[in-house]
């Protein structure tokens, strides 16, 4: 039987089954195509459960999904904001600077919290002068898409010259708090030895992978990501967050 002769129920069932990147190429397949492509019998597959409440008024469901992909929206309660992938439609969370567990982060001699119209967030953290550096992120897992392969991402710049992070920070990405598995470490100063490691985004910030997470059924418990380093003197970083995101394969 012919593509073309299957009922429109059918063929937007099996759309439903691929990704949005196929459902917007048969969309310009034909113009019937196009109309069931675009339904929102397809797109409300591709919405992760919870997303069509987030923004009620945005209709028809692929433009909600085009939203959600170019728009991080806040989430009610914390200092958070939800996207998705483009490609896959998962689910992206950026845990903002006031979301984070930040060593002395309350004591204005080591952190200043200032507002910057280059952030999502209303606050950023700008440390001042420490030694004790110290950064934690944590998320529940099911707020994450399951069975996906996430990276976790330190989103950061520099005021001017930023001192004491040419060396590495150790960097965990772990559930819980168990932190015994050897993690990586990590180089902030673009000018040090892992300058390729570190990456511009579009919005102006600067990011670097703190490592990798599989979200098998989501049931897993507290997802932590943190940064280390408590021996030399530090100061003049900015920080923005800690972004999640599926891992881009290549």
């Amino acid at each position: 039987m012919a593509f073309t002769m299957l009922s429109g129920d059918v063929i937007a069932q099996i759309i439903s089954l691929t990704t949005p990147q196929d459902a917007c190429t048969m969309s310009s397949v034909s113009t019937n195509c196009r109309s069931i492509a675009d339904s929102d019998q397809v797109w409300s597959n591709f919405l992760p459960p919870g997303c069509e409440n987030l923004i009620p008024q945005i209709s028809p469901k692929k433009s909600l999904y085009r939203y959600l992909c170019d728009h991080p929206v806040p989430i009610d309660g914390r200092n958070m904001s939800l996207s998705l992938d483009k490609k896959s439609g998962k689910k992206c969370f950026m845990l903002g600077a006031r979301d984070l567990t930040i060593a002395w982060g309350d004591d204005r001699r080591y952190w200043r919290w200032m507002a910057t119209p280059e952030s999502r967030f209303d606050e950023v953290a700008r440390l001042q002068y420490v030694w004790w550096f110290h950064i934690i992120g944590r998320i529940e897992t099911f707020m994450l898409s399951s069975g996906t392969n996430y990276a976790a991402y330190f989103v950061f710049r520099f005021d001017g010259q930023g001192d004491g992070f040419n060396w590495p920070v150790k960097s965990h990405v772990c559930i819980d708090s168990d932190e015994l598995d050897e993690g990586r470490s990590v180089t902030l100063d673009p000018g040090g030895g892992e300058a390729r490691a570190i990456r511009e985004r579009a919005d102006g910030w600067m990011e670097i992978e703190m490592g990798e997470f599989h979200n098998e059924n989501g049931d897993d418990g507290t997802l932590v990501c943190s940064l280390r380093e408590v021996v030399r003197p530090k100061s003049g970083l900015i920080v923005e967050g800690i972004e999640l995101r599926p891992k881009e394969t290549r």
